[in-house]
């Protein structure tokens, strides 16, 4: 039965991400909006949505190290196994905007939730209430000044929707990512409860996978359809959202006091050399281009990451 959720999952996951980009394309398209905006905002909003159900339904029923874990592992996974997986099957060229804008907010709420949490393990009420005002100062600044991040290489494939058909793709793509998650993670966290896995593993691996696959479905359809700017920007997107909207959110509704020590030993410093190391690689070996090479040494970073966690 376990088996059975997660292939129904995933198959929910891949249609939800193809809904999702009809929906983004076409919002960009008759609001004149760059697609790089769409893809940090609604498509961002709709695939963090099953971190948000998992974190905020785990850190009330008292298990916060899969509410935090599942965070950190997506935020690493989005990077270190997604991003890489996008970069392995086509090269995406990068504009300046990304490093001026995009990735200094990521790491900025990256090093924020790190000197929330490394003192006292626990992310307080308020601490969250400036997590998302911070979401909410990105959002505003996005939609009025930011600009094109990745270079659209075939805009005339684009197709203008009628409204009624972008809010129906919309709406069933976001329900069959948050109905596709929910049975992967019932899946899978049987399965590892089956083979008595610490929660603080569930939550870095298992549900952090789970929670991913929408990301990593988007990004791919988003590149094979040459609809690079939503991919990019939705994988970024998604690690801000993670931190500012789901963290922040969270612990608004009930502070997430981490019990697993590992988390902060160890887990967060993963994301946050990670999320550090996307800078450089955009510059080497070749300057404002991600190719496979970059997604070898990145999917190879994850695999250690991985093996670390269970061995």
């Amino acid at each position: 039965m376990n088996l059975l959720f997660v292939i129904l999952g995933l198959l929910l996951l891949i249609l939800g991400g193809n809904w999702l980009l009809k929906s983004a394309v076409g919002f960009s398209l008759r609001l004149n909006i760059p697609k790089i905006v769409i893809g940090m905002t609604v498509v961002s909003f709709a695939t963090s949505a099953p971190e948000l159900i998992i974190s905020i339904k785990s850190a009330l029923e008292g298990h916060a190290d899969i509410a935090f874990g599942n965070v950190i592992g997506s935020n690493i996974a989005n990077l270190g196994l997604v991003l890489a997986i996008t970069i392995l099957i086509s090269t995406i060229s990068v504009e300046k905007s990304f490093y001026k804008t995009d990735w200094p907010v990521m790491m900025i709420s990256s090093l924020l939730l790190y000197g929330f949490i490394v003192f006292d393990g626990v992310l307080q009420r308020y601490e969250g209430i400036i997590l998302f005002s911070f979401l909410i100062v990105f959002l505003i600044y996005l939609l009025k000044f930011q600009k094109n991040a990745v270079v659209d290489e075939k805009p005339e494939d684009d197709e203008e929707l009628p409204l009624y058909k972008i809010v129906l793709f919309f709406t069933i793509g976001a329900v069959a990512l948050w109905g596709g998650s929910e049975l992967l993670i019932d899946g899978a966290i049987g399965m590892a409860n089956y083979f008595n896995i610490s929660e603080r593993i569930i939550g870095v691996t298992i549900v952090s996978i789970g929670t991913s696959i929408p990301e990593l479905a988007a990004s791919i359809i988003a590149v094979l359809k040459k609809e690079k700017a939503i991919s990019l920007g939705n994988l970024i997107g998604s690690n801000v959202f993670n931190i500012l909207a789901v963290l922040g959110l969270t612990s608004i509704i009930t502070p997430i006091a981490i019990t697993d020590h590992g988390l902060l030993s160890n887990d967060i410093f993963w994301m946050l050399g990670i999320s550090l190391l996307v800078l450089p690689l955009v510059f080497a070996p070749v300057k404002m281009k991600l190719c496979w090479k970059e997604g070898l040494i990145l999917i190879i970073l994850y695999l250690l990451f991985m093996y670390k966690m269970f061995f």
